[in-house]
């Protein structure tokens, strides 16, 4: 009878468990590599292409036309329509036909020419911020742009030469350069949080149900006396098989996201890796500590789904947490994705010395002992709790 005890016959246990229902094959594989193929090729892109846009233009003289001609060379922003007037465009950007409209009234060029401050206007769609963010940018820059080769045009029939125009018209250039992800790419910027954001949530429903499970089935009492009436064994035992699958899918993104797609970490693979098996070791130490704390299957479900959904705004990736009011900041620190997060910033964009990330480590690694403080709750509740449905 011996062999039907001890840690290796509970982890046997519960691999069967695991097949028996196909739920854990769905949650802890199936879910996260579509959304591993989804996001990716969702931001395939790095930065959307061809917004549709349209124009008005009144003026209609070479000038405007060269303006629009500019801007509907950028490549994202796509001129797809010319409306005949202010209405028009307006009716259209309400029915979501477009994101934005430029608006060269008449007489543009003819008061430009004469010096006297002729008004482009710019309308966008503020309720789609991104796509309506990069249209503003690039309309912006074309009416910035328009503006200068007009005043440069009238310095030449004054006799400047180029140098004198240029000094005049922009006496400080400014150089901008975006460090780690020069190519303001989407994809880098948000599916490095996004994806292991998806695992972390897939463990802490996995391990609260794995561990509810037994209480609602009636099996607690044989998963304790299996474990010699040792809780601490008994959960690491049943959650072993679990931590290596969530491990071989956090090397899966790794792989895609700095082997096949390249993005950039600077200090290598390693670091990242012991970043996401703290992360998995955080996320399931949370979730025994909510399964121990809370002996229902519904209630502590609902809970660790509801954090892990919450750690995604809230990790900072989204919205700087210095940003948010200070009881927000304060909270932000309850998450693991939150630390995972900081550690990415520092060895994959940043590059600097693990030493600096030591704390946030330190930190993950702290998460996995959440559980000493009520899992005696959860031995009790194995053994002695009635499920009610």
């Amino acid at each position: 009878m011996s062999k039907d005890f001890g840690f290796w016959a509970i982890v046997r246990r519960e691999i069967g468990r695991m097949l028996s229902r196909p739920l854990y094959g769905l949650t802890i594989v199936f879910a996260p590599l579509f959304c591993y193929i989804f996001f990716t090729t969702l931001m395939g892109e790095g930065l959307p292409q061809g917004l549709p846009a349209g124009v008005v233009d009144e003026d209609n003289t070479v000038v405007s036309r060269s303006i629009l001609r500019n801007l509907d060379s950028y490549q994202q922003t796509a001129i797809i329509k010319q409306y005949a007037n202010f209405a028009e465009a307006r009716e259209a950007m309400q029915k979501n036909e477009i994101y934005g409209f430029f608006y060269i009234p008449k007489g543009t060029q003819e008061l430009a020419s004469s010096q006297r401050q002729p008004k482009i206007s710019i309308y966008t769609n503020g309720t789609y911020l991104i796509p309506s963010s990069l249209l503003y940018r690039d309309m912006k820059t074309m009416a910035v742009m328009a503006s200068a080769a007009v005043g440069r045009e009238v310095l030449y029939a004054k006799g400047a030469n180029l140098d004198q125009a240029m000094g005049f018209l922009q006496p400080i250039r400014m150089d901008m350069r975006a460090l780690n992800n020069p190519w303001l790419n989407y994809n880098v910027y948000l599916t490095n949080t996004l994806l292991p954001a998806v695992l972390a949530l897939m463990i802490l429903m996995v391990t609260c149900f794995s561990i509810h499970t037994e209480i609602k089935d009636g099996t607690g009492k044989e998963w304790m006396d299996m474990a010699g009436d040792n809780v601490l064994k008994a959960v690491s035992a049943k959650l072993f098989p679990q931590t290596m699958m969530f491990s071989l899918m956090a090397v899966i993104y790794l792989v895609l996201l700095y082997g096949v797609l390249d993005f950039p970490h600077n200090n290598g693979f390693w670091p990242m890796l012991l970043a996401a098996e703290l992360l998995i070791l955080a996320s399931q130490g949370f979730a025994v500590f909510m399964a121990s704390a809370i002996p229902s299957l519904r209630w502590s479900l609902s809970l660790c789904t509801l954090w892990g959904v919450l750690s995604i705004p809230i990790c900072g990736f989204s919205f700087p947490v210095m940003g948010m009011p200070p009881a927000l900041q304060a909270l932000s620190y309850m998450f693991p994705l939150r630390y995972y997060f900081l550690i990415y910033v520092d060895q994959a964009l940043n590059g600097v010395s693990m030493v600096y990330s030591a704390w946030f480590y330190v930190i993950l690694l702290g998460f996995t002992i959440l559980p000493l403080i009520d899992i005696a709750n959860l031995r009790k509740a194995a053994r002695e709790y009635t499920y009610l449905p």
